[in-house]
C-alpha cells in the first residue's frame, strides 16, 4: 500500500491558512476520489477539500478548529497500485513547493467516538455538502434534519426540501410572533412596584445567536468604520432612456443570449465605465500609500436566502462588454444563492456596487468594503413628475428617476472628486446609448 498525502489547498489571493470546522471522515474510512473529507473556513468563506484518490484514510493531522497553513498535508490516505500514481500527480501540481520543502510537524487526532458522531453515523441519511452548509448556517439541529421528508434519491434531503422546510419554520416563528404580539396589546399593562420584585411579569424573549457568516459581516463592518473616514455623496438620475431601452429589448437579449437582462448590468456597464475614468475610486491604502489597481473588479452585493450578504467578484470587468458583464453577474449571483461561490470569486475586488432598488428602498449609505475606497449604492427607480427643459420652454413631464449614492473613503477622495464621479455617471446614464453588446 501506498500513502498519498492530502493537502491544503490554494484558496485564492490573500488566503494563506484555513480553520478545519468538521472532519467528514476518521480513520479507516474508505473514500471514493472528489469525496469531501473535511469542511474548512477561512475569513472569506466555507469550503471543503476532496480525496484526490480511492483509498482508506490513515491518518488525521490537525484536530476541529486547527488552522492549518496552505500547503500543508492534513490527511494522509493508503491506496494502491494505479491510484498511488495517479495521485502523486496530482498533489505534485497542487502542493506549493514551499510546501514540499517544510513539511509540518504534526500530532495524529486522538479519535474518540463523542455520542453526536455517533448519533449522525446511525441514524442520518446521506447529505450533500450544500445540503449540510446550509443547515449549519441555519443552526437546523440533526434531530431535525431527522424529520424532513426529503424527495431526491433514496428519500436524500436535496436543496429544495431544506429551503422549503427554512421557510415553513419561518412561517411558524411569524405566526408565533404575531400571536405574542397579539396578546400583549390585549392584556393589562404590567405594574411594575421594584426593579428587585421577582413577583412582578417580565416579557419574553428570545436569544438568537448570530451564525459564522453573520459574524464575519458584524467584523467586517466594523473594522471597515474604524478604519475609513465615511463620507456619502447623492446625485438624482434621469434613467428614463436607459429603462425604455433596456424593456424593449430585454426579451430578444434572453432569448438571443440565455441570459436576463437587469437594470443592474446596464448601471454596472456604466459605472465601470466611469471608474476606469476616475482612477482614485479604484483604489485602496496601504500606510501612508495610495495603491492604484490597474483592473477594475467589480463587486456586486448579493443577498442571500438565509438574510445575509456576500460579495461575489467580476474579475476585469473592464474587459467585459453587456452580454459578459450580464452573465457573470447572473452566475456570480445564483451560485452565491446556491452556496457554490468558490473561495476565490469574492475576494480581490476593487470597486463595489450595491443595488437597493430590488427592495424598493430610495437610497441609502452602504459601508465601505474594505480594503476598497468606495461603494455606490442604486436606489430604486420611480416615476416622478419632473421639470424638464424643451426649445418651447419648461414642462412638467413623466420621468423614471433614481438617486445614486456614493460612500467614499475621505481620507483619499474628496468630495469634489466624489461629486465629479456621480455627475459624470449621471450623464453617462441620462445620455444612454447602447455600446456594442
Amino acid at each position: 500500500m501506498a500513502e498519498v498525502k492530502i493537502v491544503l489547498p490554494a484558496m485564492g489571493e490573500g488566503v494563506t491558512e484555513a480553520k478545519i470546522t468538521k472532519w467528514l471522515v476518521k480513520p479507516g474510512d474508505l473514500v471514493e476520489v472528489d469525496q469531501p473529507l473535511v469542511e474548512i473556513a477561512t475569513d472569506k468563506v466555507d469550503s471543503e477539500v476532496p480525496s484526490t484518490s480511492k483509498g482508506k484514510v490513515k491518518q488525521l493531522l490537525f484536530n476541529e478548529g486547527d488552522s492549518p497553513q496552505v500547503g500543508q498535508t492534513i490527511c494522509i490516505l493508503e491506496v494502491e497500485g494505479a491510484n498511488a500514481e495517479e495521485s502523486r500527480t496530482n498533489i505534485a501540481s497542487a502542493e506549493p513547493k514551499s510546501a514540499q520543502k517544510e513539511k509540518p510537524i504534526a500530532k495524529p487526532i486522538e479519535i474518540t467516538e463523542k455520542a453526536e458522531v455517533k448519533q449522525e453515523i446511525k441514524t442520518l441519511r446521506y447529505l450533500s455538502p450544500l445540503v449540510r452548509s446550509m443547515a449549519k448556517q441555519e443552526n437546523i439541529a440533526l434531530e431535525e434534519l431527522e424529520k424532513i421528508e426529503g424527495t431526491g434519491l433514496d428519500g436524500r434531503i436535496t436543496k429544495d426540501d431544506l429551503l422549503k422546510y427554512i421557510e415553513n419554520r419561518s412561517n411558524r416563528i411569524s405566526q408565533i410572533e404575531a400571536e405574542a404580539k397579539e396578546r400583549i396589546q390585549t392584556e393589562t399593562p404590567i405594574q411594575y412596584t421594584s426593579s428587585t420584585d421577582t413577583n412582578s411579569s417580565v416579557l419574553a424573549h428570545e436569544v438568537v445567536p448570530m451564525d459564522r457568516m453573520r459574524k464575519l459581516i458584524a467584523e467586517h463592518m466594523v473594522r471597515s468604520k474604524q478604519t475609513s473616514a465615511h463620507v456619502a455623496s447623492f446625485i438624482e438620475v434621469d434613467v428614463t432612456n436607459l429603462v425604455n431601452w433596456r424593456e424593449t429589448n430585454k426579451d430578444k437579449f434572453q432569448k438571443t443570449y440565455g441570459d436576463k437582462l437587469t437594470l443592474t448590468h446596464l448601471f454596472a456597464q456604466a459605472t465601470i465605465a466611469e471608474v476606469k475614468r476616475y482612477p482614485l475610486l479604484n483604489s485602496s491604502v496601504e500606510g501612508d500609500n495610495i495603491i492604484l489597481k490597474r483592473d477594475v473588479n467589480l463587486g456586486i452585493a448579493t443577498a442571500l436566502p438565509n438574510g445575509n450578504l456576500i460579495v461575489p467578484v467580476v474579475k476585469r470587468a473592464e474587459t467585459l462588454n453587456l452580454i459578459g458583464i450580464a452573465k457573470s453577474i447572473n452566475d456570480l449571483a445564483q451560485r452565491a444563492r446556491d452556496n457554490k461561490l468558490k473561495p476565490d470569486e469574492i475576494v480581490g475586488g476593487t470597486f463595489t456596487i450595491t443595488n437597493l432598488g430590488s427592495f424598493d428602498t430610495l437610497t441609502g449609505t452602504p459601508i465601505i468594503n474594505q480594503p476598497q475606497v468606495a461603494i455606490l449604492a442604486i436606489g430604486a427607480v420611480k416615476k416622478r413628475p419632473v421639470v424638464i427643459e424643451t426649445p418651447s420652454g419648461d414642462m412638467i413631464a413623466i420621468r423614471q428617476i433614481c438617486i445614486l449614492s456614493l460612500s467614499y473613503d475621505h481620507r483619499v477622495i474628496d468630495g469634489a472628486l466624489a461629486g465629479q464621479f456621480l455627475k459624470s455617471l449621471r450623464d453617462r446614464l441620462e445620455n444612454f446609448t447602447p455600446s456594442e453588446i
